[in-house]
């Protein structure tokens, strides 16, 4: 074996690592916090069950009980009595910093329209922590939400999942371990921004013959990368061998890496299975077609985004385990999306298999969710289908949680879990329920008639000086 190859081996090994280490890793850490008993409240503990003048302890971030234990002497006691408690919502379609308030073209990040395949591209670069539109979120409950790239493109790159707190930077704000997410979009958005230039995709077909050509190259790269890995893990290519050939072919495969391409990455990221699609798709044919892709490539569709035809599919998309994440009652703004009902989203929510989530899509929609379930709860009630509150908190909590990959975590009130927790004034699907206090891992960081503690921006400090109270 030629003197120089044992140096451009380990040359190799070197880089593959720092290939491999983490970019733009989160730095959030939560805020210091004290422990704290609730009293006497009525719990929705967000997987499914109510719990009657019930008492929730939570101390070093995390709920420690409910219903019954031993607090810390030095706890905080909050008596409950007529309050709710529910875990922290979570919005899983956000644009929140990547399409901040004011709503000015300088501020407007969140489409990279240039190519109908931009995998390449993150949502958290072009975040904007001094949003105000977080804070409002903050005050209607909102603990942690997904951000995305807009739907302008096939793949329009990756999503981040964030705790919503304050921070200086978007790192600071990234939710530690939680899996990217890739937003492609079908329909009518892609072919509208590209054949409108008289680019491809101009049609519907355009649009699965592109996504496929995607994939095809992202198989390839995966297949690169595989082989490159299994030769690092085979034996010394020094080592004495009958077929020295095989050996030297070994090394010279260890010596020389697949080059590395963002774009590409993202994409096998979710052939892996480490990247987490979320599909905005709106007629049940199309869903049905990206579903049968998906099979063909052997990736999961985690969730499909909009879905105002979703009831049409709501069997098959039980049986692929794939999450719904829908309007209340957002339709006939464009053809695609003309064949809505308003029970959409209780038809999705099928007791074996079913994942249905309400969602927003709006800097304004995100300050009712809460709202916008007590509506498709409502409208599933009227057609006979027994909708609880405490099922219907499900598609603003742990069903959210789900569909990011972080229902270890967050999601619902049990031992161990993050504390994002919300107090209510009464039933949070009440249209008079307001967030009374809003937890984050245990700290409190909203309540309701105390501006000095409520999270401000430096943006919107500027903006405010000299105004009166």
């Amino acid at each position: 074996m030629p003197v120089a190859l044992p140096l451009l081996i380990a040359l190799s090994l070197f880089m593959s690592n720092l290939v491999l280490a983490e970019a733009f890793p989160s730095t959030y850490q939560a805020r210091p916090s004290t422990p704290v008993l609730f009293t006497n409240a009525t719990i929705l503990t967000g997987d499914g069950e109510r719990l009657e003048q019930a008492d929730l302890y939570v101390s070093d971030g995390q709920v420690k009980w409910i219903g019954e234990g031993t607090p810390a002497k030095d706890a905080i006691t909050i008596d409950a009595s007529g309050r709710w408690i529910t875990p922290g919502l979570i919005d899983v379609h956000s644009h929140l910093g990547v399409y901040p308030s004011p709503g000015v073209a300088a501020h407007s990040d969140g489409n990279e329209a240039t190519a109908p395949v931009t995998a390449e591209v993150w949502a958290e670069h072009s975040i904007w922590p001094q949003d105000p539109g977080f804070s409002r979120a903050l005050a209607s409950g909102v603990t942690s939400m997904q951000v995305l790239p807009g739907s302008a493109n096939l793949f329009g790159g990756r999503g981040v999942t964030l705790k919503n707190v304050p921070s200086r930077s978007y790192q600071g704000m990234k939710f530690p371990g939680a899996p990217y997410g890739l937003k492609m979009a079908c329909g009518e958005n892609p072919k509208r921004v590209y054949g409108g230039r008289k680019q491809a995709p101009s049609t519907r077909m355009g649009n699965v013959a592109a996504y496929r050509n995607a994939w095809i190259r992202a198989q390839r790269y995966v297949e690169d990368w595989d082989r490159y890995e299994e030769a690092l893990q085979a034996p010394d290519a020094g080592a004495e061998s009958d077929n020295g050939g095989d050996s030297v072919a070994s090394a010279m495969l260890k010596s020389s890496p697949p080059k590395r391409d963002l774009e590409l990455e993202t994409l096998a990221g979710a052939l892996r299975g480490d990247i987490i699609v979320h599909m905005h798709c709106y007629r049940a044919d199309e869903m049905l077609t990206i579903l049968d892709m998906a099979d063909e490539f052997g990736y999961r569709v985690g969730t499909f985004h909009h879905g105002v035809e979703a009831y049409k599919i709501a069997n098959e998309l039980a049986e692929h385990r794939v999450c719904g994440a829908l309007w209340a009652d957002w339709w006939g703004f464009k053809i695609e999306a003309y064949d809505g009902i308003q029970e959409n989203i209780a038809l999705v929510d099928r007791p074996e298999g079913g994942c249905a989530i309400v969602h927003s899509d709006s800097d304004e929609g995100i300050q009712r969710l809460n709202q916008e379930a007590a509506k498709a709860m409502l409208r599933g009630n009227r057609a006979g289908l027994n909708i609880p509150p405490e099922r219907a908190i499900r598609w603003i909590t742990s069903n959210a949680a789900k569909s990011l990959g972080v229902d270890d975590r967050v999601g619902s009130l049990r031992p161990g879990m993050m504390a994002d927790i919300v107090v209510w004034n009464q039933d949070p699907f009440s249209v008079y329920a307001k967030p009374m206090q809003v937890y984050v891992d245990g700290a409190l960081l909203h309540e309701a008639g105390n501006p000095a503690l409520n999270p401000q921006s430096d943006f919107e400090l500027g903006q405010l000086m000299g105004v009166a109270p």
